[in-house]
């Protein structure tokens, strides 16, 4: 069968959906892949051989050139005579499905990496968002949601799914390749940090996340604030780039924490930045099922996240991290000390966090997605 793969950016199927695309190849099957290029398509999916369509979506709904982006992928979605569509990313997923409405024996299969309406999230979102995926479900074969919140939303709802449709499916995720990412020996966090040049004494925290205001990294910035006096050699990593970075570097000088924040940009070498670290933080405000998270996880690290949808999927309160409401940063600053002050409790919940992320796979989910192709091609 001919299929095509839809992202708003290259970075989605770089850095999420490669292993999806080869399971669909291994079975027999011709994929081509359709996004704009953010970035250059990795080594990895053009040794696949797929055909490489660009299309200029753009993340916001109201940008003009989404109208060049319908008209680019409905002339492909009609020239090339795909048996199915599998869509991913909100606005590029919007046009795609309403490029593809009315063609007769194609099959469109919608994966929601996180809705942009969800428990506690703006008037805004709501407003523009929910109408959006209510309207595009009806153009849709198949959703799959990847967090219980979006799930039991979607499955409770028949104006977000087809209408006399059950067809709404849940992964755990998009799959996290465990092999790149696991726990390490005192002796080689110590040569990491020697490497580095990081001391054997610092306690470092690490966000691994685009610097923007979803993401949320003044929470941290103002959690340090409080405690770099209590916790000497305090050092948070922020691995990422992002519109937001020159505001949080004057933040950082304004707050005194110039000597305690590094800013590392984009990064290939996560696993050893991980490895290196105490504790994983997160602050966001919406996650889909991030594997960001997942990555510290997979480290046997403890976590300190915000409670948010994704989050509150991967970490248990008091089991293998902690879960802090909205813009708690006292709330925040003391969940980092209580792990500060107790090397034994950070050890345990690295150990639940080991276990626990193992359901999220990349072998679990791609068999969960194996499933749910069947059942369209």
């Amino acid at each position: 069968m001919k299929i095509l793969f839809v992202a708003t950016l290259s970075n989605t199927v770089n850095s999420f959906l490669v292993p999806h695309i080869k399971l669909l190849i291994r079975k027999g099957h011709n994929v081509d892949v359709a996004f704009n290029k953010k970035r250059q398509p990795s080594q990895e999916l053009l040794d696949l051989g797929c055909r490489i369509f660009e299309v200029e979506f753009q993340r916001s709904p109201l940008k003009k050139k989404n109208i060049h982006a319908y008209k680019r992928i409905k002339k492909i979605i009609t020239n090339e005579k795909y048996d199915l569509v599998h869509t991913h990313t909100p606005i590029a997923s919007l046009i795609t499905r309403y490029a593809c409405k009315n063609i007769g024996g194609l099959k469109v299969l919608y994966t929601a990496h996180g809705f942009h309406f969800l428990k506690g999230s703006s008037i805004k979102n709501w407003l523009i968002y929910y109408p959006m995926e209510k309207i595009a479900a009806k153009w849709t074969d198949g959703l799959i949601t990847i967090n219980n919140e979006d799930y039991f939303r979607a499955n409770n709802s028949i104006r977000l799914r087809k209408p006399n449709s059950s067809s709404v499916f849940k992964t755990n995720g998009i799959g996290l390749n465990l092999s790149k990412f696991s726990p390490t020996s005192a002796e080689k966090k110590i040569n990491l940090r020697r490497k580095y040049k990081y001391s054997e004494s610092d306690f470092i925290l690490v966000y691994v996340a685009e610097l923007n205001s979803n993401k949320h990294q003044d929470l941290l910035l103002d959690s340090l604030s409080l405690l770099k006096n209590k916790i000497p050699n305090l050092k948070l990593l922020l691995v990422g780039e992002g519109k937001l970075e020159s505001l949080y570097k004057e933040r950082v000088n304004n707050l005194g924490l110039s000597s305690n924040v590094d800013f590392l940009g984009f990064r290939t070498d996560i696993p050893d930045l991980l490895k290196l670290a105490d504790v994983g933080v997160a602050s966001s405000k919406r996650e889909g099922l991030p594997v960001n998270v997942m990555e510290v996880m997979a480290t046997g690290l403890p976590l300190v996240v915000t409670n948010t949808r994704g989050h509150n999927d991967l970490v248990v309160n008091e089991e293998n991290g902690y879960l802090i409401n909205g813009n708690d940063t006292n709330g925040f600053a003391s969940a980092v000390y209580k792990l500060y002050s107790n090397e034994d409790l950070r050890r345990k919940l690295g150990e639940k966090s080991i276990k626990k992320v193992e359901e999220y796979s990349e072998e679990n989910v791609l068999e969960q997605l194996d499933g749910i192709y069947s059942l369209y091609i």
